[in-house]
């Protein structure tokens, strides 16, 4: 399919970019840190670590790993909320040669154990706070090393901020565990600094990260993604940035980026952590996002210009007290992924900030993104925007043929940020590739006449009433949009009649929210056999450590 965007979008961004100017995200990082290095890299409860600083701490931190015997291409997993441990710990590791494994800090054991020897792990980097799980997962795993460390480090005593945040804001505070053979990661910096750095020769086909998908569909799949396949995307997405107008410039070492989605998920792990190294940003990390208040305090005291989120992120924010006191004047850019963005929550966004969100999509299996809104203005909300540089998308029915414009079919890709393929399992790679190359998504979603694409929904998630597909983000989206709806889900479940029938789940905003209000509202904006049959208050909904709703939570509480 022709990428139409290239006859329309700003001229700035090329269509085609030069994928292969580093050999490596060492290479790249290490231009970033002689470019930017006295420039702050990444800020977390107000202390910041420069380029410089960045250098030298993931250099001794690599020096340490080799020192226990680590060898290139070996598997290394890092598990801990935002902090300033972590791009330390990742550019070291692959300054070192290793392929990177984040993993949920969250996970159960059983989640952890699966993904440690699915990956084949060799050592990790813990937060203390998730160390008890990680004792109990270890005797199924083939971990050798393990490097614990504090929500403090890195920090000093820091204006209290350490004691603040333990005391008022982590949820699971540092439980008991055994872990004889583990070292502080403090002391694993100070043994690092005498070690000699041997600096291996990565090829861009070796894998920088094994990035798990969230196992939401079935088992938890590593995506192989090689050097090669992270650079192209930080490319990628760096010349797209070059599509703000004049007078919102991204522009190389200016930039403040709000960083609340943990650096584990792909989505930030690119955008917020790779990217803003490549283009000299600080990242301001947020360690605890479901703290809305203190998040939100941040926020008022941090002069930002960047930021990513999701739909339920920007929900949270706005309904907590103190949002309205935040200066948003310097902000350029607020992108969101993860989930469909609701309309309702867009226009209200964009009522109270003056500033627009610009919705995009990626996977992890895609490095992540593959498409974005344009950046000059001209967001479409509800559309996941266009492809971004060297991405080709189609549309293909079940024969994997190509659809019309404007006819729903499921989203396939091509471009150098697609996968090699799943780790060490050839039979689901082969189920996502077509014969002839296409990525298959597993999402459906249909482009429009000026070259804009839009989901409606997962494959999995469509709901089959008498005959009609029915795709819950629409509804979800309708629904959201009445007065006194905090958040809703959309779910399909069994029915004799008709196959299945739409359930809805709500929480409320507005106690007095009825059932049928909710009902009316639905008929007024839906075609009859769209209408949810059930609809269903809840106190909250469940999500992912992302904040992603879960559907497949509320369905499978029906099946138990």
């Amino acid at each position: 399919m022709e990428n139409i965007w290239i006859k329309n979008y700003n001229k700035n961004v090329s269509p085609n970019i030069k994928i292969d100017t580093y050999s490596s995200l060492v290479e790249l990082f290490d231009e970033s840190f002689t470019k930017f290095k006295d420039l702050p890299a990444f800020t977390c409860m107000e202390k910041s670590i420069t380029y410089a600083e960045l250098e030298t701490l993931s250099r001794h931190f690599a020096g340490y790993l080799q020192s226990l015997g680590l060898v290139k291409g070996d598997k290394f997993g890092i598990q801990m909320p935002n902090l300033l441990q972590y791009p330390v710990a990742v550019v070291g590791a692959l300054r070192a040669g290793l392929t990177v494994v984040n993993v949920n800090p969250l996970y159960t054991v059983r989640e952890m154990a699966h993904q440690y020897k699915d990956a084949g792990v060799k050592a990790v980097l813990v937060c203390d706070n998730f160390a008890d799980n990680l004792e109990k997962a270890l005797p199924q795993t083939e971990i050798e090393h393990v490097i614990l460390t504090g929500i403090g480090d890195l920090l000093g005593n820091f204006k209290g901020f350490i004691t603040n945040f333990v005391v008022k804001n982590v949820k699971k505070m540092v439980p008991s565990y055994n872990i004889p053979q583990a070292v502080r990661f403090s002391k694993s910096l100070k043994m690092g600094k005498d070690k000699t750095l041997s600096i291996p020769k990565i090829a861009p086909t070796d894998l920088a990260f094994l990035q798990y998908t969230g196992g939401t569909t079935g088992v938890s799949k590593g995506a192989a993604l090689s050097h090669q396949n992270i650079i192209a995307n930080t490319l990628q997405v760096s010349e797209w940035f070059k599509g703000t107008t004049e007078a919102s410039a991204i522009l190389e070492g200016k930039e403040v980026m709000i960083t609340a989605l943990p650096l584990y998920h792909i989505y930030a792990l690119t955008s917020n952590c790779l990217t803003m190294i490549y283009i000299g940003a600080n990242s301001v990390l947020i360690t605890n996002p479901r703290d809305m208040p203190g998040f939100i305090k941040t926020l008022q005291n941090t002069p930002f210009s960047l930021m990513t989120g999701l739909n339920t992120l920007f929900v949270g924010l706005m309904n907590t007290p103190g949002f309205d006191k935040i200066d948003f004047s310097k902000v350029k850019l607020t992108t969101a992924g993860g989930m469909a963005m609701q309309k309702a929550v867009v226009e209200k966004w964009k009522k109270h900030t003056n500033t627009m969100i610009s919705e995009g999509y990626g996977l992890s299996e895609t490095s992540p993104v593959l498409t974005t809104n344009p950046l000059d203005g001209r967001v479409k909300v509800g559309s996941i925007g266009m492809p971004i540089p060297n991405t080709v998308l189609a549309i293909l029915d079940e024969d994997e043929k190509e659809v019309a414009q404007g006819e729903i079919g499921e989203i396939c890709a091509k471009g150098p940020q697609v996968m090699q393929g799943y780790w060490n399992r050839p039979e689901e790679t082969a189920k996502v590739f077509t014969e002839d190359g296409w990525f298959k998504t597993g999402d459906m979603g249909y482009l429009d006449e000026e070259g804009y694409f839009y989901i409606v929904d997962r494959k999995k998630d469509m709901i089959l009433v008498s005959g009609f597909n029915v795709y819950p983000n629409e509804i979800e989206d309708v629904i959201a949009g009445l007065e006194g709806v905090l958040e809703v889900a959309v779910i399909g479940i069994p029915d004799e009649k008709s196959t299945e029938r739409v359930k809805a789940y709500v929480v409320k905003k507005d106690e007095s929210l009825s059932k049928e209000q909710i009902l009316a509202h639905c008929k007024g904006n839906l075609t009859g056999y769209k209408v949810p049959k059930e609809i269903e208050f809840r106190e909250e909904l469940p999500k992912s450590n992302v904040g992603k709703i879960l559907r497949k939570k509320l369905k499978d509480e029906l099946s138990a």
